[in-house]
């Protein structure tokens, strides 16, 4: 799993290696770290990292994906990044009208993708196949362009609405 967390002007890419229990190996940006993290109580973490511990209280804000953060005595405004934010922040949930990522309005089950990354797309091309109460529906491209991200494999479920392939416009 890799997701975005943006702290004041900086964005970091975080990436999940692995997790066994609660301890997890993860990837900030380009350097590797290995985790402890317990869930203390409601929005309440225990972290540890190379046997320093770090209590974080994660308080939600007004928007979707947006906390306050207190660990110590330091405090954070925090934004997490994931496909499904990126989404709704880049699309305003308008699919006919060019978008570059491509979604199902309804969980689903990939069926079958039809491109890959760098893979130029024709518009009306079908892209990916969802399977959703029992009928599949091919997914097309809007506009002649490059796929740039695909976020699923085939086999994945996916949530409504949460982005499935982008595909960058052509020039």
């Amino acid at each position: 799993m890799s997701l975005e967390i943006k702290v004041k002007d900086r964005t970091t890419k975080i990436e999940v290696l692995e997790q066994k229990g609660s301890v997890y190996r993860v990837k900030i940006d380009d350097k590797e770290y290995e985790l402890d993290v317990e869930r203390v109580e409601d929005g309440v973490y225990s972290v540890i990292h190379e046997g320093a511990s770090v209590n974080m209280e994660m308080i939600e804000g007004d928007t979707a994906n947006k906390y306050n953060v207190n660990a110590g005595k330091e405090h954070y405004d925090v934004e997490i990044i994931d496909p499904a934010s990126r989404y709704r922040t880049a699309s305003g949930g308008d699919l006919e009208g060019g978008d570059r990522f491509i979604s199902s309005p309804m969980p689903g089950k990939v069926v079958k993708i039809l491109v890959s990354e760098g893979d130029k797309v024709e518009k009306g091309q079908t892209v990916i196949i969802i399977s959703a109460m029992k009928m599949e529906s091919e997914y097309k491209s809007v506009f002649d362009g490059v796929v740039k991200k695909v976020f699923v494999s085939e086999g994945d479920t996916t949530d409504s609405n949460a982005p499935l392939v982008e595909i960058e416009p052509a020039e």
